[in-house]
């Protein structure tokens, strides 16, 4: 009797050791699987096709965008819209992912679906990149510019005297540079400001003929 309680024992053991091990080897591929999918869906949504996806991005700021810098230059590198927008660190990006949910919420009130919608809210729109973008020190900028890597003598006078003081005194990219890829709202601001010009005559006012 012993000797068979032994070795009812020890099947047991085994049958749950490999009951122990298939469920841990299903999780695991199941783990892998789902990663996988997650991991597939959000880069799916970090492709600019996907951004302009809906009319109130592609008819407004995606136009904007196609006459800028970031979207054609004579290097042909781009910055699409999640290189500006979505962090590349895992952390930040889906903390910026479920802040984007609000934004899909809104597509489907139709928060901003006429220009004249998106027009009224550009203001406030703005407003909140441009917070994000300074509360983080402009994490998405710094991953194409980097102040450490800036090469100041192919710099002109005005871009090298500018990057410098802006170091300096720990300025972030936004500061001043919040029109670089849409059209600035109509605020009062330093940065793009409409400012008047100076007449030619009053730059250099004529000179009186000589008196002879």
């Amino acid at each position: 009797m012993t000797q068979d309680n032994n070795n009812a024992k020890g099947s047991l053991w085994q049958r749950l050791r490999r009951l122990a091990f298939g469920v841990v080897g299903i999780a695991f591929v199941a783990g892998i699987i789902f990663w996988g999918g997650f991991n597939t869906v959000l880069e799916f949504t970090n492709r600019e096709a996907f951004c302009i996806g809906c009319h109130e991005m592609k008819e407004n700021v995606f136009k904007e965008y196609r006459n800028t810098i970031h979207y054609q230059n004579r290097t042909g590198v781009r910055a699409t819209c999640p290189d500006c927008h979505v962090p590349k660190e895992w952390i930040p990006k889906i903390i910026r992912k479920i802040q984007a949910s609000n934004e899909v919420f809104h597509h489907l009130l139709g928060s901003i679906d006429t220009p004249e919608k998106f027009n009224a809210k550009r203001v406030q729109l703005a407003q909140n990149e441009w917070r994000r973008m300074k509360k983080n020190n402009s994490q998405e900028c710094r991953n194409c510019h980097n102040y450490e890597y800036f090469d100041y003598s192919v710099q002109g006078r005005r871009s090298n005297k500018a990057h410098q003081t802006g170091l300096a005194e720990g300025k972030t990219c936004i500061d001043c540079h919040k029109g670089i890829a849409h059209s600035l709202p109509p605020i009062a601001q330093d940065i793009g400001a409409t400012r008047e010009s100076v007449a030619p005559e009053v730059f250099h006012p004529p000179v009186p003929p000589r008196q002879d």
